[in-house]
């Protein structure tokens, strides 16, 4: 059985945080874009893959250069679409509705967003593309879907992770086999 080594990395915190950002393509702030670039400094990167997000592209392009790796842009990684919910704040947002989505995802997506279960799946299939020391800059919907999948978690298990901007998790894949297997090796917030 084979193995390989990739992380996943959230982004930086945007110039606006606490708002429901899918695809509303906010920039992280500088100070968010440098912790991520600082968090990957000890890595062995083989290459990079971004969400087409702005707030994870720019810190993937600046790793990437100081890494000396590829970076390539995928947008399989986006965060969920809140729909019409996207760049809103959750305080103004119907709180039943909310509450809804937030408890059954897939059941209750936003109006005119993606539910869970079409996130996950688009998740699933760019994992296809990882190779050893790949380095992937996304979002905590993306990261948290693909930790169901790798991990065999539940939605609401994959909400026990603090995934804080700049997070980093780590994780060794066992491949070969019909159901990945994978491990995390490392969680840093």
């Amino acid at each position: 059985m084979k193995t390989k080594t990739f992380h996943m990395m959230r982004h930086g915190e945007p110039e606006i945080a606490g708002l429901l950002l899918g695809i509303t393509d906010m920039a992280s702030m500088a100070v968010g874009n440098c912790a991520c670039v600082a968090r990957a400094e000890e890595l062995e990167i083989s290459e990079l893959i971004s969400s087409d997000l702005a707030r994870a592209t720019v810190p993937a392009q600046e790793i990437a250069v100081r890494h000396n790796a590829p970076l390539k842009i995928d947008a399989r990684w986006r965060e969920l679409d809140f729909g019409a919910w996207d760049g809103m704040s959750p305080a103004i947002v119907d709180a039943s509705a909310l509450h809804a989505f937030w408890d059954d995802p897939t059941a209750n997506p936003p109006p005119k967003g993606e539910s869970w279960s079409v996130l996950s799946a688009r998740v699933e299939a760019a994992l296809l593309d990882i190779s050893h020391g790949t380095l992937v800059v996304a979002h905590a919907g993306s990261i948290r879907a693909a930790l169901c999948h790798l991990l065999g978690l539940s939605y609401r298990q994959a909400w026990a992770f603090h995934l804080p901007y700049a997070a980093l998790v780590s994780l060794k894949i066992w491949t070969g086999q019909d159901v990945p297997t994978a491990q995390i090796t490392g969680l840093r917030t």
